[in-house]
């Protein structure tokens, strides 16, 4: 993202894909949300592999990156599917029943962004593309 004086802006997130759009969550304020306001484009990275192989003075790489447009979800449904994904994602041995409380619990703090994808780059190590054991 664009951030304050002209600097780009970066942040890990835990993020969940789903339907083609990329969803992630955030307090309702912050620099974050300043910086998407002031412009909606952004950039996101993931690095699914990254194995060092030190024999070979390499790594073993895979990664992509995601540019499209921010938007914050304002509706309650999308609101709801999205921290449902998210939380199945990284909650997948909690209940629903469990899940749903810690969801109602943090609702009135939560904000929920989603990445509409316009175009991906990425980019693997040429040993990954050959079928090497990773």
């Amino acid at each position: 993202m664009a951030g304050d004086n002209g600097y780009p802006y970066a942040v890990p997130l835990s993020y969940v894909l789903q339907d083609g759009k990329i969803y992630f969550h955030s307090a309702k304020a912050g620099h974050k949300l300043d910086a998407i306001r002031q412009c909606a484009k952004a950039s996101f990275c993931v690095i699914d592999q990254d194995q060092v192989v030190p024999m070979e003075r390499t790594t073993y790489f895979r990664s992509v990156i995601a540019f499209g447009v921010i938007r914050i979800l304002e509706n309650t449904e999308e609101k709801r599917s999205a921290i449902e994904a998210l939380a199945k994602k990284y909650s997948i041995e909690d209940s629903p029943e469990s899940r749903n409380a810690a969801i109602r619990q943090e609702w009135n703090a939560l904000c929920m962004l989603e990445m509409t994808v316009e175009h991906l780059s990425g980019k693997e190590a040429i040993e990954l593309m050959k079928g090497s054991p990773a």
